[in-house]
């Protein structure tokens, strides 16, 4: 395993941090965090141009059929830059999920829009009662004819108040086991019996909804996979979008070192730097070395999601998951602390990454959850 970047994903990173540069300055993140909507329709088209979206839509569907790893350094950029908008729901879960479930139809009619920028989506997984676990799916999915009858509520789904189709998982036979019983449907948010409430967040650069179905009637062309046994599908498109958030961390905990270390060469206390102290510098290069531990996890999760060893796939995302979210919370938390008082302040950025760096770490499935993960796989080898 190589572990390092090729020429061709160095220049794509590199092309991503000129454009989130130009493009997504912090003013422009400052608005979107107030904004109802969260980006512009401007903005999502220049990231479309760009092929962001199409990166690993197989081009069968009008995609550049990518790796995960290939679109990773264009996440890790996005994170350093904290890009808004619906991109992670609709590239790294709905998209994913049609991808890893839909038949030649529903891939021709989503992937292809998605691929384009023509179309937004988003995962409807989590419950009111599940807590971290993404595996906790209680919400029903009655047969009814030749459909289904959808009733419960997902929450928080992000983005949902923008998405023109979500993907929902439901459960189709009675019990515990997220392994049995669970069916993916494609539903419309304009439907009727869909109410999309937008939430309050702390991280407003991530929209997140409660989405309520009541007496959603779905045709059996929304149903996306084989019934009963959406489970499998659907714990891959979540390794994957782990593994890309912890890329998003990345990026946001290398920024976080960055105005850290910056500061700590110019504020000067008692005739010299701050970053002279002991306590200040040993701060900054704890965020480097665990920054620098957090990439090794990434690139290797992220590779052995484009591996065909499902073993390691599983493990190692959950590993990269638990690791890289306390890194970037860690290194945003350190960095304040290096900032003092303008940490606290509103005028700075430091405060907006702490609060991504708080919402990833929630974001399917906290450090706890996945280092129980990481026990039982371990221990049952």
């Amino acid at each position: 395993m190589d572990i390092k970047l090729n020429e061709d994903q160095i220049e794509i990173a590199r092309q991503a941090r000129r454009f989130c540069e130009n493009e997504s300055p912090m003013d422009y993140v400052r608005a979107m965090f107030e904004d109802d909507r969260g980006f512009t329709d401007e903005f999502w088209a220049k990231q479309a141009e760009l092929g962001w979206m199409a990166m690993c839509v197989p081009e069968a569907y009008g995609g550049l059929d990518m790796t995960l790893m290939d679109l990773a350094v264009v996440l890790e950029e996005m994170g350093r830059a904290m890009v808004p908008g619906p991109f992670f729901s609709t590239v790294l879960l709905a998209a994913e999920a049609i991808a890893a479930a839909g038949n030649d139809s529903q891939k021709d009619t989503y992937l292809s829009a998605m691929a384009m920028g023509e179309m937004k989506g988003t995962l409807a997984l989590h419950e009111p009662d599940s807590g971290a676990d993404p595996g906790y799916i209680q919400m029903t999915a009655v047969a009814d004819g030749d459909g289904f009858v959808l009733e419960g509520t997902k929450i928080p789904v992000p983005d949902a108040h923008v998405a023109d189709i979500i993907v929902c998982a439901a459960r189709t036979e009675a019990g515990d086991d997220p392994e049995k019983g669970i069916t993916l449907f494609l539903v419309d948010p304009k439907a009727d019996g869909v109410s999309v409430t937008p939430l309050p967040v702390m991280d407003g650069t991530r929209k997140l909804c409660a989405v309520e179905f009541t007496g959603v009637r779905v045709g059996p062309d929304h149903v996306l996979g084989e019934v009963n046994n959406g489970w499998t599908p659907l714990s891959r498109v979540l390794r994957r979008a782990q593994v890309a958030l912890c890329a998003e961390s990345l990026g946001g905990a290398q920024k976080a070192m960055e105005i850290a270390t910056e500061y700590a060469k110019e504020r000067v206390q008692f005739d010299q730097p701050i970053g002279a102290y002991q306590a200040v510098k040993h701060r900054c290069a704890q965020i480097y070395v665990e920054a620098e531990s957090a990439r090794s996890l990434l690139y290797w999760a992220a590779w052995a999601q484009d591996s065909e060893d499902d073993q390691a796939a599983v493990l190692a995302a959950s590993v990269a998951k638990a690791y890289c979210s306390e890194v970037y919370r860690n290194a945003t938390a350190s960095a304040i602390q290096v900032l003092g008082g303008t940490g606290f302040s509103w005028e700075h950025d430091i405060h907006l990454y702490l609060k991504r760096a708080k919402a990833n770490e929630v974001m399917l499935g906290d450090p706890v959850y996945h280092r129980e993960q990481v026990a039982r796989l371990i221990t049952t080898e």
